[in-house]
């Protein structure tokens, strides 16, 4: 309903519908009354429209960006590429999202494709995906997902890269690092965060947020995810004797933080460190491959261990769900497979 109201300076106009209240002030009854009629028009019309056709796929994506990629564990890098489908032409975002296709997506695709790789593409479907099911069934701003009959890319081949004994030399040399010598330095507490992760798996940002207050005898405890953001609970990491050795290297470095190094800082000084040597191929994390590798030979030189209990000690070594992230990170050289047949 609509009133119109007399004030000291004119007439106010007050409309209320469907929970929607709007009012404002003008000189003149006609003015209020001609205002408030069409207010109300437009109200019926936009409570009668279906959101198919009252959205578009930009409004879907800032909605999303700004309310649902906080709930994602990838929630920055969401946010970027969000912003980057905003401000390209790669989707029609201008578009209602009722009448967005699966010719869009697939055009989307091709176009991506001619710049990255198929990995970063399916990465960006992933994000896309999870947009339109989010409109389908929270929002209900559209009935089906356009992208569940969109042909992939192929799924990449995943990384085997292992790191070798004189890559690692290598590194130790180039961050100054010597056994005998306290820590002192951040570059010298980078070489003993790599050793550190190739004894135990542990991704960089677990040991760039590890605390001394949960260092124990024998194991660690990861309070943080791979993004920084406490979790509910924590995951052990338990310490093999040689690890317990190298992780006391950083005793005295902090007093809080094992290793005071912020996730940027150890990625760029990795890589450089990396290049001065002359070395390439491998990145930080490929010593989470390495690490499993290790791991797996040192479990096959144990006669006492099953078969099946040491791949669930890996996985909860590592904090896998799914053992056949196993089937990933597990990286042997044919010849070791092979010695094992005979």
């Amino acid at each position: 309903m609509s009133y119109i109201r007399k004030t000291a300076t004119g007439y106010r106009a007050e409309v209320e519908i469907k929970g929607v209240r709007k009012s404002k002030s003008f000189a003149t009854k006609r003015e209020a009354q001609v205002w408030a009629a069409s207010e109300e028009t437009q109200i019926h019309q936009a409570a009668s429209t279906h959101p198919k056709s009252k959205y578009t796929l930009r409004q879907a994506l800032e909605k999303y960006r700004d309310e649902i990629c906080q709930r994602n564990t990838g929630v920055h890098w969401e946010q970027l590429r969000i912003n980057a489908f905003l401000a390209s032409d790669w989707l029609p975002v201008n578009k209602k999202i009722g009448d967005v296709t699966t010719d869009d997506f697939s055009n989307f695709r091709d176009v991506r494709l001619k710049t990255v790789k198929p990995g970063t593409v399916l990465r960006e479907f992933g994000i896309l995906s999870g947009l339109m099911e989010v409109a389908r069934k929270e929002w209900k701003w559209i009935k089906e997902n356009p992208i569940a009959d969109v042909k992939k890319p192929p799924k990449p081949v995943g990384r085997d890269r292992l790191i070798t004994r004189s890559e690692i030399k290598a590194m130790l040399r180039g961050c100054g690092y010597s056994p005998q010598k306290r820590v002192t330095s951040l570059t010298e507490a980078i070489a003993v965060c790599f050793m550190l992760a190739l004894r135990t798996g542990m991704r960089a940002g677990d040991m760039t947020s590890l605390e001394w207050e949960h260092v124990h005898p024998r194991h660690v405890v990861i309070e943080f995810d791979k993004l920084g953001r406490r979790k509910g609970i924590g995951r052990d990491v338990p310490l093999s004797k040689k690890a317990v050795r190298v992780l006391k290297k950083m005793e005295g470095f902090d007093t809080t933080s094992v290793f005071a190094l912020q996730p940027q800082t150890l990625d760029a000084r990795f890589r450089t460190i990396r290049e001065r040597q002359g070395l390439s191929g491998f990145t930080f994390h490929d010593t989470r491959h390495t690490a499993a590798t290790w791991m797996a030979g040192k479990f096959k030189n144990n006669k006492e261990i099953s078969a099946q209990q040491a791949l669930l000690d890996l996985c909860k070594i590592f904090g896998w769900s799914d053992m056949k992230r196993a089937l990933t990170y597990y990286n042997p050289r044919p010849e070791d497979v092979a010695s094992r047949l005979d």
